[in-house]
């Protein structure tokens, strides 16, 4: 029986208040359901991006106390952060793989500023430190650019893909677009070993497409508060830990099973935690 890596991005942008005793808790219920990787971003208080790790090493602590989910840090979000500073999160030891943004892209209103010299910079941060890229794909062409960075750098097997649909300015949640971007996939990393990919999309009000991720190979789905809170047009869900009980039962309805965080570490090459 096929496994699903179930993530949860648990904070959504226009959170101004960042509690970390109440986002470890939503992050334990969202375990019980069936996540087994959690993706936060370095937010202050009001929740604004920012280096200072010291709110998001709260945040571990507690979710630590829980459960054993594996920690995914971003390395990213529309910011006037420097690459330094953005990449702050690839040192703790307590941080298991880091989002790795490929290129630059509008989202919505905002342009998400990656130029290639700050990628190259983010991955040799996420390299030296260990951590596993978890790369993040809004456009075609930023397939080929991983191709090229792979070239040079030579990132560990298999490669994670999170595709990502949905934000206005980027791939729209179709069809057409996800068979663009899996074949793209294909011709770039010609091995299927290589890569394992996963499925994200912005303001997703159904599970239609992310059905159709799952029946097309789709290895990860990420869903959560920050990228939509609903689960069938105009529901909106208050607790995460809903839309990830309802993602696994869309995965169940595929004859699928969720990941255990050991299953996860295991399939992207992690040590797993000392007990």
């Amino acid at each position: 029986m096929k496994k699903i890596l179930v993530s949860v991005a648990p904070v959504a942008a226009t959170d101004i208040l960042i509690n970390p005793r109440a986002i470890a808790r939503d992050v334990y219920e969202c375990y019980k359901n069936g996540a087994c990787m959690v993706h936060l971003h370095c937010r202050d208080l009001n929740g604004r991006l920012t280096p200072d790790i010291s709110l998001l090493e709260e945040t571990i602590y507690y979710i630590r106390q829980y459960c054993d989910i594996v920690i995914e840090i971003s390395t990213g979000g529309v910011s006037n952060l420097t690459i330094e500073e953005r990449c702050q999160t690839c040192y703790p030891s307590w941080v298991e793989t880091n989002s790795l943004n490929v290129g630059s892209v509008n989202l919505g209103t905002a342009v998400y500023q990656n130029p290639i010299r700050d990628v190259e910079y983010c991955v040799g941060k996420i390299l030296e430190n260990g951590k596993t890229p978890d790369i993040e794909v809004f456009e075609l062409g930023m397939i080929n650019t991983v191709r090229e960075l792979d070239e040079k750098f030579h990132f560990p097997r298999p490669l994670l893909f999170a595709l990502v649909f949905g934000h206005g300015g980027e791939m729209p949640a179709t069809v057409p677009a996800l068979d663009h971007m899996i074949a793209a996939l294909s011709e770039n990393f010609p091995n299927p070993n290589d890569v394992l990919w996963g499925y994200t999309q912005a303001h997703r009000q159904d599970w239609e497409m992310v059905k159709v991720a799952l029946d097309k190979g789709a290895s990860a789905v990420r869903v959560g508060f920050e990228d939509s809170d609903m689960i069938a047009p105009g529901v909106h869900c208050d607790t995460n830990a809903a839309i990830i009980a309802d993602v696994v039962d869309v995965i169940k309805s595929k004859g699928m099973m969720p990941m255990t965080p050991a299953e996860a570490r295991a399939m992207l090459g992690r040590p797993q935690l000392k007990k």
